[in-house]
């Protein structure tokens, strides 16, 4: 599998050339209004795209994130359905917060969030890409073992019900169908222009947005479009890429559902 860099870098070439502010581009959207300057255009976020690590990535030697749940290497235990409406509390570095999830809204999605939670997946992990006024992504385990099992785990798109607005919760996605695996973010501001892309809010962070306002942004954009984290590098070598080269990031300690 060729680089990720060509492909991202040819993806903002195209954005910036476009001239059409208010329509979502297929492999990407900005995240603000029309009103906006053209140099904050220039600078916009791309979508919350994931990125898997090439089939030939090393599996990192570092040590693993935590004692996992034995099912966190068989994504096909992750067929459990979720109840209609369900509530997962997420204990963070900077306090908590709770998302409140629909079977309605985007049932695969539920569902798969459901398991996740269920299996302990986002304990340990981190806030790896957090955009002021977009949003702020995580999903990637902290353990390359875990992630190389999941990496083409996808599950089949959900229509779009709900839109991404600030507190809503959605999958994050390659720019393909069918791809959503782990990684989810929760959006800062009103990103409807995501709605036209796949991306399908199942869930509304409904306790402590005050808390998810406040996780660390200082790192910005991810690379190659910024300073922030490497997808890949999280993907193949875990937290101890993060913890050595962004030590800054918040974290979830445990996540779990509640009543």
């Amino acid at each position: 599998m060729k680089p990720f860099a060509p492909l991202l870098a040819a993806l903002l070439a195209l954005a910036a050339c476009s001239k059409r502010d208010s329509e979502p581009e297929s492999n990407g959207a900005t995240t603000t209004a029309t009103q906006m300057s053209a140099a904050a255009a220039a600078s916009a976020p791309k979508t919350p795209t994931t990125v898997a690590p090439p089939v030939s990535a090393p599996v990192s030697s570092a040590p693993r994130a935590s004692v996992m749940h034995p099912d966190l290497l068989d994504p096909s235990k992750a067929n459990a359905k979720a109840p209609e409406v369900f509530k997962a509390k997420f204990t963070t570095t900077k306090g908590d917060f709770v998302i409140e999830a629909h079977r309605d809204w985007a049932p695969n999605g539920a569902d798969r969030f459901y398991n996740l939670v269920k299996m302990g997946f986002y304990d340990d992990t981190r806030f790896f890409r957090a955009v002021e006024g977009f949003m702020v992504q995580f999903g990637i385990n902290g353990d390359p073992l875990v992630n190389a099992r999941w990496q083409e785990a996808g599950i089949t798109d959900d229509p779009v019900k709900q839109s991404n607005k600030r507190g809503f919760v959605t999958f994050a996605q390659r720019n393909t169908p069918n791809t959503r695996t782990t990684q989810i973010f929760i959006n800062y501001g009103d990103n409807a222009r995501l709605d036209a892309s796949r991306f399908a809010p199942f869930g509304q962070v409904t306790q402590g947005m005050d808390v998810v306002d406040q996780l660390y942004k200082g790192y910005g954009e991810g690379a190659p479009m910024g300073r922030g984290p490497d997808q890949g590098a999280i993907q193949s070598q875990g937290n101890a890429y993060l913890d050595s080269k962004f030590p800054q990031l918040d974290a979830i300690k445990h996540a779990e559902i509640v009543k």
